[in-house]
């Protein structure tokens, strides 16, 4: 067991400062935010370009910056803790909001405690949390999910894992990715209220409450543009019946539902044993089943 005093003298060790910055609007920027980056020996940052502006704007100048970012992490992490050690302390920024969130920086988290570095967070704008308030759902219990797995097996198999989880369930999107993300959510979960959040703390800031479906459609007629929190219902908090879209139809019936968007039988039995969590076989034979008692011909 290890107990970290964050502000006790650590003995020559630096201290890695998890700094929060604006998430849109620079009015966001918190004073204390501001006093550790300028007293901060070293400034590790996901974009130094991106932060050298953020810099400049708050008239903070000849501070050293080190690169930090998913693609680098293996090298300059240990660079980064290595500074650490010889007593620097460092500030670790990402592009927006709250280092660590969705972002490598959990990666140097890990780095730092695992050399008994002491790590302190300087809170600040967050999105994820900002887009929860304003979002009229229940804010008691909630999940944050992050971005989902671009891979198919990944994304099944989160959406599967997060299905009947309790309380708001909190995501985040890119653009060009939204449409086919809100449509794998109704495929999975149904047709649950939603809240869309796009551009928060900037100039176009917007929410769009609706549920899944009509969300979908929304942004069917209008481009997804900007960074988007989407917030969904748990089960409990959805009028139709608990469950995914399927829940309601035999067997057959769910086969014949991806029939009809274009499967062949065999990929459409496939998605409904997947769908259930049950084996290709015990769908085929409830299929026929089905089919002999209301009179159709048996098919391989």
């Amino acid at each position: 067991m290890r107990v970290q005093k964050s502000f006790q003298d650590h003995g020559g060790i630096g201290t890695l400062y998890l700094v929060a910055t604006p998430i849109g609007n620079l009015e966001d920027m918190t004073f204390r935010a501001l006093r550790v980056l300028r007293e901060a020996d070293w400034i590790a940052a996901e974009d130094t370009r991106h932060t050298r502006k953020l810099l400049a704007h708050f008239e903070i100048t000849g501070k050293p910056l080190i690169s930090y970012h998913e693609h680098n992490k293996q090298t300059s992490g240990p660079e980064i803790i290595r500074l650490l050690r010889s007593g620097s302390s460092v500030a670790l920024v990402s592009d927006a909001g709250l280092p660590a969130i969705s972002d490598p920086g959990a990666d140097l988290v890990k780095l730092a405690i695992e050399d008994n570095i002491p790590v302190v967070p300087v809170p600040g704008a967050n999105a994820a949390l900002s887009a929860l308030i304003m979002s009229g759902m229940p804010t008691d219990r909630f999940t944050f999910a992050g971005f989902l797995p671009r891979d198919k097996k990944g994304l099944e198999q989160a959406l599967r894992s997060l299905r009947s989880v309790e309380g708001t369930i909190i995501l985040y999107e890119a653009p060009h990715r939204l449409r086919k993300t809100l449509a794998a959510l109704i495929e999975a979960w149904g047709d649950r209220p939603a809240v869309i959040v796009r551009e928060l703390t900037k100039k176009h800031e917007e929410a769009v409450r609706g549920t899944l479906r009509e969300c979908l459609d929304h942004f069917t007629e209008q481009e997804p543009l900007g960074e988007f929190c989407l917030l969904v219902s748990s089960p409990g908090e959805t009028k139709e019946e608990a469950g995914p879209w399927w829940s309601l139809l035999s067997i057959r019936e769910h086969v014949k539902a991806y029939e009809e968007r274009g499967c062949d039988r065999k990929e459409a039995m496939k998605r409904t044993a997947s769908d259930r969590e049950i084996p290709r076989r015990t769908v085929y034979q409830a299929y026929l089943d089905e089919e002999r008692k209301n009179g159709g011909e048996e098919e391989e």
